[in-house]
């Protein structure tokens, strides 16, 4: 998660709340610095402040927006600003929800929790389908095209991650941090071969390719990677 707040009291209760729901959180109160912590750690949920300082947070909001590397990621604005022109400014600015100061922290959880349900099924226990791939996330099984395909723990955690965010190009250096949380001895090279493996046992028996290789960029899951 993503905090952009510069109340140092809420944004200190905030954390902890957050943090007891076992999110790991990169937290700010400037814009400025918020549009580079996005673009570094490719936050999964974004709880975005109207009124910070650097840019504002509805620019903010706007620039992510039109970024590739975050244009999917929610966005929940939070703000003392309760009028309804300014909530439709928000959600037309590409927010994807809306809380009012004063709320509830437990609301914000909610609320924080409904959106990720929607935009990460595996979040829900719910199965993940891209093209003829299906991944049941409980019962660790993947099938394409209703086929099992056998896979290796690093390479379920890399595909889950590919399944979770379809289309969207992931460097070595973010699918580290998504697949193998932080791992200072992992090396860059080590996800290439565990992309290769995953190529391998998703195209066994002459199926098209899934994963589209971007040069200088990495990796993404793509339909029409051939």
């Amino acid at each position: 998660m993503l905090l952009v707040e510069d109340d140092r009291v809420l944004a200190d209760l905030l954390v902890w709340h957050f943090e007891r729901e076992q999110f790991v959180i990169r937290q700010t109160g400037d814009g400025d610095e918020a549009l580079l912590l996005a673009e570094e750690f490719a936050p999964d949920i974004v709880l975005l402040d109207w009124m910070i300082d650097g840019v504002s947070g509805i620019e903010v909001c706007r620039r992510l927006r039109r970024s590739p590397a975050t244009a999917n990621v929610p966005i929940i604005m939070l703000t003392a600003r309760g009028e309804e022109s300014d909530r439709v400014r928000g959600l037309e600015t590409g927010a994807d929800d809306y809380l009012t100061k004063p709320f509830s922290p437990r609301e914000l959880i909610a609320r924080v929790g409904a959106v990720l349900r929607r935009v990460r099924p595996a979040l829900a226990g719910e199965a993940l389908r891209y093209a003829d791939v299906e991944m049941d996330v409980v019962a660790h099984k993947v099938r394409r095209g209703g086929k099992a395909v056998p896979l290796g723990p690093t390479e379920f955690r890399l595909l889950r991650h590919l399944l979770e965010h379809p289309g969207r190009v992931f460097s070595r250096e973010r699918l580290l941090d998504a697949v193998w949380a932080h791992d200072a001895e992992i090396e860059l090279r080590t996800v290439d071969v565990h992309v290769r493996r995953l190529r391998k046992a998703l195209n066994e028996g002459g199926r098209g390719d899934l994963i589209r290789t971007v040069r200088s960029a990495g990796y993404a899951l793509d339909a029409n990677a051939d």
